[in-house]
């Protein structure tokens, strides 16, 4: 059996559970506790099909492996894998949707789509096992430039739970923190920094295949469609947040959703407004 029929296995067993699972506990966020974890299976899945001697693919394996660990911890320790740790936009769609409805959604997209969406975005490794070559300089360039990247969203990551703590600090001392939502640091360039630097993990993990086989395969299709579910689910969370936080506006207009950039000056978005 090949890598990717195993894999394939893999893929059902998943699709199966993160389903099964969600009925008796009326929970539909098992998909989101396996998010960093089965993406780890299918990346040695297809190191092993090279008998783990392909550098480029256990590199490959070995960084998406520490992508993995620092998200499992990043979702504990906010809770994600406690009882009642369900993401709280469920709670809301299913809210704005008749039951058989959000059954349904639940089965096509949270467990089908998304499950498959995790399998693509490790399928440039498929790519490569197919055709291998001598590990390169631009390869070591990559893996570095994931790293980075990784750091970039582990800071993010950090200043976002800092924050948090300080706001539920002060809010048991009886005491409001304005804005209810974190500004500084890295969210004073980007809205979402660890959103940015997650996207752009997968497209470096494309881009592995891409330098060495160019662009005659499908295995950009994952870190695609993943950037596609995150700006989706980036502006659900948004709307969310302008219904909690009116000022939250003001920081879009100031600061991009996604790319770090430098932050606009309030004085030009009044100039803009007057005319």
């Amino acid at each position: 059996m090949s890598a990717l029929e195993i894999n394939y296995w893999v893929l059902g067993v998943t699709c199966f559970l993160t389903w099964f699972l969600s009925i008796p506990t009326k929970d539909t966020s098992w998909v989101d506790r396996i998010w960093s974890i089965v993406p780890i299976v299918y990346a040695w899945v297809f190191a092993s099909g090279a008998g783990f001697n392909d550098m480029r693919l256990n590199v490959m394996a070995g960084v998406i492996t520490l992508w993995g660990a620092r998200l499992t911890f990043n979702f504990a320790r906010k809770g994600g894998y406690a009882p009642g740790g369900e993401d709280y936009r469920w709670e809301i769609l299913r809210q704005r949707m008749k039951p058989w409805q959000y059954q349904l959604f639940n089965i096509v997209f949270i467990v089908i789509i998304q499950n498959v969406i995790l399998l693509l975005i490790t399928m440039p490794m498929n790519d490569l096992l197919q055709n291998p070559s001598p590990f390169t300089t631009a390869d070591a360039l990559l893996a570095g430039l994931f790293i980075a990247l990784l750091l970039f969203e582990t800071i993010a990551d950090q200043q976002q739970w800092n924050f948090h703590q300080f706001k539920k600090a002060e809010k048991e001392a009886g005491r409001s923190v304005n804005p209810g939502f974190v500004t500084s640091g890295l969210f004073a360039i980007s809205r979402h920094p660890n959103f940015f630097a997650e996207q752009s993990q997968w497209w470096v993990i494309y881009l592995f295949s891409f330098v060495n086989l160019g662009f005659g395969n499908w295995s950009w299709v994952g870190a695609l469609v993943l950037t596609g579910l995150f700006i989706g689910s980036t502006r659900f969370t948004e709307e969310i947040s302008i219904s909690k936080y009116p000022e939250y506006k003001q920081y879009q207009k100031r600061v991009s959703m996604l790319i770090p950039f430098p932050p606009r000056s309030e004085d030009v978005d009044d100039r803009q407004a007057a005319h």
